[in-house]
């Protein structure tokens, strides 16, 4: 039984396509580059500046306490130094749905948002930031849910108040729309003008930056603080930065048709199996449990966080059970990212580049190296950087082709560098930044260095800091965290990077900062 569906790329795309107008006749004739924002902010673009990053945020309240809003609270005394903040995605668990944007992000998140003072009174299809905030989407801000799934749970609501249920995910009626509730908060949604008259006015009102590509959305704080498309790119200080929407790009690679493909098949059929069995196991468990009591109420924190890691696995193995040849891979977003990072490489005010997306290709958390869709991510990416070293080995030299990569998926905060993986994502610095609020894990059994298979076990990154879930029992400790970036002047620029931790432990908050390091 599927309580959460994960729309095919395809769909995806054609959807987010139509509410942004893509390509549209007037948009085409007025020379308008519907993936390229200026940021306005009445910043002077030093290249000295700072940023902050989260990631897999959009919790509610967890029985007594709130690890998003803390993490938000930690977050205010750099607003000032920080010229914005990126957001790697899962804006809205657990199904990115409009319900819950007052809950699980508009409340934690009120001092960025003009009006911010009276939160109740902000729709989340109205949201205006104060400070520039970039988010892309996540895997949960496209999830939807079978019609009945909402029936179910509405029904069973006041039943699960009553009795203080377990596992109550932040599911209600209804799911993300194929990710139409995302597309409403943060992209100008220009589906929503019926006549050329409207969007024309509105084009001449807020596309009026210009740069090489043509003219473009000129993002105003305070004023007007949508973004263009589900991917795009901005310039701060002399750095590129290229948004990704991974969620596109993540579809599995197709099983072989031979025997050894059968055999893969009929283990990961079988896999889905025993973990849908321990599903049904942990449930059992929590009917069990009286949340009234301190230590009950901390197991049933641990199986509603296990038992969504389980799903995880399992749409996972779903995805390459029903992927094949035909499988939509959005080849348009990935040529349009080479053909960009090979323009950037090209322009000499450029001294820097920094991609961000949520799905990472390299990470130690428990549960995500071995999925099929790390491993698509991984293949794909590399792909583009191969061909875009190809494209501009002369400029780059030495120089990886990315400075920094920024991901979230993974519920912790991880700092790692590839070694010599044979391919254009060699000797780079990622950062994976999913620990800002929702249910986090642990780092993998294995350890620190990741292997891959090229015709024996071959080393290709190295974590070297790990953030996220340790411990058992009474002393478990949950470190929810973000991260501000620092940039410095100069070719290749230098980033130092200050982690910042608001750790649950024994039912107390503590916050303290990790020692900055420098890449």
């Amino acid at each position: 039984m599927t309580f959460v569906i994960d729309p095919d790329s395809a769909t995806k795309i054609a959807k987010m396509q139509q509410r942004v107008r893509w390509r549209d006749r007037l948009i085409a004739q007025k020379n308008i580059d519907q993936t390229t924002l200026v940021l306005d902010d009445g910043s002077d673009d030093s290249p000295d500046f700072s940023f902050m990053v989260i990631g897999d945020t959009g919790s509610g309240y967890h029985r007594g306490h709130n690890p998003q809003r803390k993490i938000a609270e930690q977050m205010l005394p750099h607003r000032q130094d920080c010229r914005f903040v990126l957001h790697t995605g899962d804006v809205i668990y657990l199904v990115g749905s409009s319900e819950y944007y007052p809950k699980n992000f508009i409340e934690p998140y009120r001092e960025f948002l003009a009006g911010g003072d009276r939160p109740s009174r902000i729709t989340y299809d109205q949201m205006t930031f104060n400070q520039p905030f970039l988010p892309i989407p996540g895997n949960h801000d496209y999830y939807d849910m079978p019609w009945w799934s909402g029936a179910i749970a509405q029904a069973a609501s006041p039943f699960r108040y009553l009795v203080r249920d377990r596992l109550d995910l932040d599911i209600g009626w209804h799911g993300s729309g194929q990710g139409n509730a995302y597309a409403q908060a943060f992209l100008d949604y220009l589906k929503r003008f019926n006549t050329d008259a409207e969007l024309e006015h509105h084009l001449d009102q807020h596309y009026t930056a210009k740069t090489d590509a043509g003219r473009c959305l000129r993002y105003q704080p305070g004023e007007f603080t949508r973004l263009p498309n589900r991917y795009y790119t901005f310039q701060a200080g002399g750095i590129d930065f290229f948004a990704l929407d991974s969620n596109t790009f993540n579809a599995p690679l197709p099983l072989p048709k031979n025997l050894a493909g059968e055999e893969a098949r009929q283990a990961l059929s079988q896999k889905r199996n025993e973990l849908e069995q321990e599903q049904r196991s942990l449930l059992e468990q929590a009917d069990r449990l009286d949340c009234k009591q301190p230590e009950q109420e901390e197991q049933w924190n641990d199986i509603q966080a296990k038992v969504e890691q389980l799903a995880e696995i399992i749409r996972d193995i779903t995805k390459q059970l029903t992927v094949d040849e035909t499988s939509f891979s959005d080849r348009e977003q990935l040529e349009w990212l080479e053909q960009r990072l090979i323009k950037s490489w090209n322009t000499d005010s450029v001294r820097g580049r920094i991609l961000y997306f949520h799905h990472p290709p390299y990470v130690t958390e428990a549960t995500k190296w071995h999925q099929a869709q790390t491993l698509a991510i991984r293949h794909r990416l590399r792909q583009v950087l191969d061909a875009v070293a190809k494209a501009v080995s002369k400029k780059a030299g030495d120089r990886p082709i990315v400075d920094l990569v920024i991901n979230g998926h993974a519920h912790c905060l991880e700092y790692l560098r590839t070694a010599n993986t044979k391919h254009a994502d060699s000797d780079m610095n990622w950062i994976v930044c999913g620990g800002s609020g929702f249910s986090l894990r642990r780092q993998r059994l294995e350890g620190s260095e990741l292997l891959e298979n090229l015709g024996h076990p071959y080393p290709v990154a190295h974590s070297k800091l790990f953030i996220g879930r340790s411990g058992q029992g009474s002393q478990k400790r949950r470190p929810y965290s973000f991260i501000r970036i620092d940039v410095k002047d100069g070719s290749p620029p230098q980033f130092t990077v200050r982690p910042y931790v608001a750790e649950w432990y024994q039912r107390r908050w503590k916050e303290y900062a990790v020692n900055p390091f420098t890449i």
